[in-house]
């Protein structure tokens, strides 16, 4: 069986106390007063029974506690994985979705989720999932609406000459 834990010895119950009154913190508070009623040499179970916790859980509070004080007894949330494209190949794929895909060389005359993320592979290396192809586009300021596509050999003088023009009323 394991020995307990030492818990430091610079902070005594009182002082857990009152820190835990000042708290905004609800879980921060609650694991002062549990570290208090350790402090004051009640069981290390009936400790963890005010916390809301088991002993084990007590425990690991314990070890923060000691590492950082009472700053170390708050939530620790965390940002999440560091996105996969820099900052710089993102604005290089706004400038890609800006310019449009050229029928020659991509093969499309206009992007599609599935183009994009192809491009994305082979541009920058990182595989995305389709769906998040659409997440990374409206991130970047682009929405799901696209214009109607134009055929690459089209030619503008023909069809302003086509165009129906109707006089004033």
């Amino acid at each position: 069986m394991g020995s307990a834990v030492k818990m430091r010895t610079d902070y005594s119950a009182a002082e857990l106390r009152r820190l835990a009154k000042a708290s905004k913190d609800a879980n921060q508070s609650r694991r002062l007063l549990s570290l208090a009623a350790v402090r004051e040499g009640r069981s290390r179970e009936e400790a963890a029974k005010i916390g809301g916790m088991d002993r084990q859980t007590l425990r690991d509070w314990v070890h923060r506690f000691n590492a950082s004080g009472p700053e170390g007894l708050k939530d620790a949330w965390w940002s999440g994985p560091a996105p996969r494209l820099s900052p710089a190949q993102k604005a290089e794929l706004a400038e890609i979705v800006e310019t449009g895909p050229d029928p020659a060389v991509d093969g499309v005359v206009r992007w599609r989720r599935v183009d994009l993320q192809k491009v994305i592979k082979a541009r920058f290396g990182v595989a995305y999932h389709e769906r998040y192809v659409s997440t990374l586009l409206k991130q970047l300021g682009f929405s799901h609406m696209s214009a109607r596509p134009r055929h690459p050999a089209q030619d503008g003088e023909t069809v302003e000459a086509y165009k129906k023009t109707f006089r004033a009323r």
